[in-house]
């Protein structure tokens, strides 16, 4: 068991605080961005699956003096 008499031998971790608390900042980074990214994902995914709104015909008018329906 190891054991520290004080927070700066804890956070130095024997000579290896370097790699070690590099190691935990790369692995907090890493599911922070993941984290992010599903977030966004699921977003995007439930944006297409959602049902479209219905669209206004939208008229527009002929040369012939006939209205034409056109649908967006």
């Amino acid at each position: 068991m190891m054991t520290w008499n004080s927070a700066g031998e804890f956070f130095a971790m024997g000579g290896y605080g370097l790699y070690v608390w590099g190691s935990v900042g790369v692995v907090a980074l890493c599911m922070g961005v993941e984290t992010w990214l599903l977030a966004r994902r699921s977003g995007f995914a439930r944006a297409a699956a959602a049902p479209e709104e219905a669209q206004p015909a939208v008229t527009q008018h002929s040369t012939h003096g006939v209205e034409d329906e056109i649908t967006a």
